[in-house]
This record gives structure tokens, sequence and C-alpha cells, in this order.
């Protein structure tokens, strides 16, 4: 059985060693109470479009098998992070994964509440870079639909939910301590969009990462506090009722002047548009 340790410190290290959760090195303390660190519990009903990536056959069934977030932009299309879907991340070729589901409706993993649905098809973003994590993003069809009640809409370019000092709401099932101490019941927690001034500051490249604008924004506090961890990699931040960022990398979790970094969902929008045809808006991805 392997261990995901999805968002990770500088890069996305979903694989860490087998039969245990390994904390990661030279981490800071993060703020104890939350998932999403610094985070409130949550019922998956105020997020119903956040879903959990899972493969008991990989992961075990302590916590479903769930190692990643994901979040519903169409009625059969889940969008996570490419990360999470990696040879690295999972220790095989995802199309070998047999077991592959996505959680939906369920606040409590080992409830029986929501569906369990079989994930039809991958499509990671063939310029996903691993070593910078540019473009960090996969589009799964699903074998069935959601309702539609369970997608919510991506966020373009200049939508005015990217503008700095916006309220953000992350949510998802990982890591509460930077420790391997992971939840089973849904958690979120309030962050701010950060300019991409402040967030070039904090990843100027070199071993603490390097901050892309094009491709990537963050969020937080500059002091630290609130923030995605390990285990949360895929799923929404969300902004004005709009998908604007997948929890993606960061150093640590919830460290001073060390936001977390998402893939800015804007990027996504723009590479999909090609592939969908007239009249199809941006929750209308490619599977759905």
């Amino acid at each position: 059985m392997r261990r995901s340790l999805a968002r990770a410190l500088v890069r996305p290290l979903a694989l860490a060693a087998a039969m245990a959760v390994i904390p990661l090195v030279g981490a800071a303390p993060a703020a104890a109470g939350g998932v999403v660190v610094g985070g409130f519990p949550i019922d998956v009903s105020r997020a119903p479009w956040t879903v959990a990536l899972a493969s008991r056959d990989l992961f075990g069934g302590a916590r479903a098998g769930q190692f990643c977030g994901a979040v519903a932009i169409g009625p059969t299309t889940v969008l996570t992070a490419a990360h999470c879907l990696s040879e690295e991340a999972l220790g095989m070729p995802p199309d070998r994964v047999r077991d592959l589901k996505v959680i939906t409706g369920r606040t409590d993993l080992l409830s029986a509440e929501g569906e369990e649905i079989d994930v039809r098809q991958i499509r990671r973003n063939p310029r996903f870079d691993l070593t910078t994590n540019s473009g960090d993003f996969a589009l799964l069809a699903l074998a069935r639909p959601l309702p539609r009640s369970a997608v919510i809409t991506m966020a373009r370019a200049g939508d005015p939910a990217y503008r700095p000092g916006t309220e953000a709401l992350v949510s998802g099932w990982g890591d509460t301590t930077g420790e391997g101490a992971y939840a089973r019941r849904l958690r979120a927690a309030r962050v701010r969009v950060l300019s991409d001034d402040l967030c070039a500051k904090a990843y100027p490249g070199g071993p603490e990462g390097t901050y892309q604008a094009a491709t990537m924004l963050c969020a937080g506090e500059v002091a630290g506090g609130p923030d995605g961890c390990q285990g949360d990699s895929g799923g929404p931040l969300v902004a004005e009722g709009r998908l604007i960022g997948l929890v993606s990398w960061g150093s640590g979790c919830g460290r001073p002047e060390h936001p977390g970094v998402y893939t800015r969902v804007s990027e996504v929008v723009r590479a999909l548009e090609p592939a969908q045809g007239p009249g199809n808006g941006p929750t209308a991805a490619p599977g759905a």
C-alpha cells in the first residue's frame, strides 16, 4: 500500500514511502486546527463541487483510498492536479490503476453518503512541467454524470475574483498539521488572493520554487496561517462563486512568507477553449 503526500514542500511529492506517511523534511510546523491548515469543518453541501480522488488498491481503505482532491466542472468532467496522476505519485502509469474513482457528495470519507464513480478517461495537460509545476491540471471523464448542482463555473482571465485581496475558500481532506495527520471529514479554510509581485518575492527561484504568474496564483496570509496541505492537491480554490485555482504546491504548509501556490484556472479555460464546440461555456470541458 502506498501513501500520498500530494502538495508538498517546494514541488508536489505525491509519492512517499510504502506503508507510511513520511513527514516533510524541513517543513515548519503548521498551525493546528485544520486541513487546510487553520481551517474548519464544513458539510459537503456547502461546497458540493469538491470531490475526492481515490484508489483503495493503492492507498488502502482507512480513508476510502483518498489521495488527492478534485473539482467538478461539468456533469461528467472533473478537474484535478496533473501531479496527482503522475507515475511518481501513483507508482505506475495512471491508466493501469484499476479502481480509480471520484467520491462525490460525501463529507465523511468513511460514510455511505454520496457516490463513488469510476473514472473512464484521464487527460493530463501535455504541457505540465513536473520540475516547475507549471500547467498543473488534468481532466477526468466520469462513467456516470454528477448532478448539475455539483458543478462550478471556472473563472476566465480578467474575472474580478482574481483580484488581490479577494477572499477565497479552499477545501479538502488533506493533512491537518503538515506532519501526516490526514482528515476523514471535509474541511475548508478562508484565504486571500495575493498579488503576483508578492508571490514572486515568496518564490523567486531556487530551492523554494519559482512562481510563474501566467499559470499560477497564490493565496493565504503573509504572516502564515490558513493553507492547503498534503492530500489537498487538485482541490478547489473558490472566490465569488467561481473556481479560480487548484491546490498545487508550496514550501511547507501555513508558513510565514510562503503562501500556497495554485494552478491558475483561467489558464485551464484558455487551454480548453480550442477543443470546445460552439456555444459551450467553460464548464463544458471535453468529455462532459
